[in-house]
């Protein structure tokens, strides 16, 4: 394929902006050809941004505009699978955010629309392209850490978002600790058993009065023995938290923070270094140009991404079987859940 990928863009909201900006303006073999969203001047906002040619307040005008080969759905989690599944059946590539559905039969349905129509589907788990995570992933899969015994990993957000996010979102574990579910099995290159989950409300009350948490820790047993310990927290005060680590019979590999910049400062009071990048934008924003040149890649060579299909579906298994585990105060294996 010589042209440039058509992509139409659903959803002019803060992820939708940082996807159609990366295709725009980081992949050269791909355009924004239309943007749609529910708030039309948005999405002319975006278009005028990015340089895309049509706008829409209906995304069914990208679903049958034959000149668009692929969308990128970032629009709300509620219309995920919907959209995914109606692409699928006209023949259009698909980069969907996570999670593809918060119930397991919806996501199957729109699954099975993705194969019969033989397209590329890649999930948005950014964090699997990030450099450090790349690097853990390949001194595990290398044997350079030898077997792998314990993974750490800490994600927490300075701030918890708006309430009215919250709540279309499926909760914390389907919102937040998917991707850190995602990330233990890219890192670890293997399936979890069972997972035991605690959480609570001890950021804001009413994320408790919502029925969500902003606080929680899981631990995962994986089938190849390792043990994987998870935090995350709606509130770091000193900014965006994020690190990896696996620890094997050779030896350790973690991920550090990144910084501002990396100066440091001294003085009689002590070394002062420059405080956390502040969100997920600044902190994982080569991961997302990377995932809009991979799934170009995918689409243009006919190969499969790095995050397709079951990644996006054990993800929502593990969520839920954490939820569970919350809900019942034991450890819980996948396979209740897929029950």
């Amino acid at each position: 394929m010589s042209k440039k990928l058509a992509i139409g863009v659903i959803g002019a909201g803060r992820i939708g902006q940082i996807h159609a900006k990366a295709l725009a303006f980081m992949v050269p073999r791909a355009e924004v050809a239309c943007v749609s969203d529910l708030r039309l001047d948005a999405a002319k906002a975006l278009a005028d941004e990015c340089g895309a040619a049509k706008t829409t307040d209906d995304y069914q005008d990208i679903i049958n505009d034959k000149s668009i080969d692929a969308v990128c759905i970032c629009s709300t989690t509620d219309t995920h699978a919907q959209i995914m599944e109606e692409a699928a059946n006209v023949g259009k590539h698909v980069f969907c955010e996570k999670p593809i559905a918060l119930e397991l039969p919806a996501i199957d349905k729109a699954l099975a629309a993705v194969k019969k129509a033989g397209i590329v589907l890649m999930l948005g788990f950014n964090r699997r392209y990030d450099s450090g995570n790349i690097a853990i992933r390949d001194a595990v899969s290398s044997g350079k850490v030898g077997i792998p015994e314990l993974c750490l990993i800490t994600s927490r957000d300075p701030a918890p978002p708006p309430l009215d996010h919250m709540k279309l979102t499926g909760g914390f574990f389907l919102d937040t600790s998917i991707h850190d579910f995602d990330i233990a099995r890219f890192v670890l290159g293997d399936e979890p058993e069972e997972v035991f989950s605690y959480a609570a409300c001890r950021v804001d009350p009413r994320i408790g009065e919502i029925g969500d948490f902003d606080t929680c820790m899981h631990t995962l047993r994986f089938k190849n023995g390792a043990f994987c310990n998870i935090d995350n927290s709606r509130r770091a005060t000193y900014g965006y938290d994020q690190r990896v680590e696996v620890f094997g019979s050779k030896g350790s590999i973690a991920t550090v923070n990144k910084l501002e910049n990396n100066t440091v400062f001294a003085d009689g009071d002590g070394i002062h270094t420059p405080p956390l990048q502040n969100f997920f934008l600044e902190r994982y924003l080569a991961a997302y140009q990377a995932e809009g040149r991979i799934f170009v890649d995918c689409v243009q060579s006919g190969t499969q991404p790095p995050s397709g299909g079951y990644d996006g579906r054990i993800s929502v298994v593990m969520a839920k079987a954490a939820l569970k585990s919350v809900r019942e105060k034991r450890p819980v294996r996948m396979e209740e859940v897929e029950a």
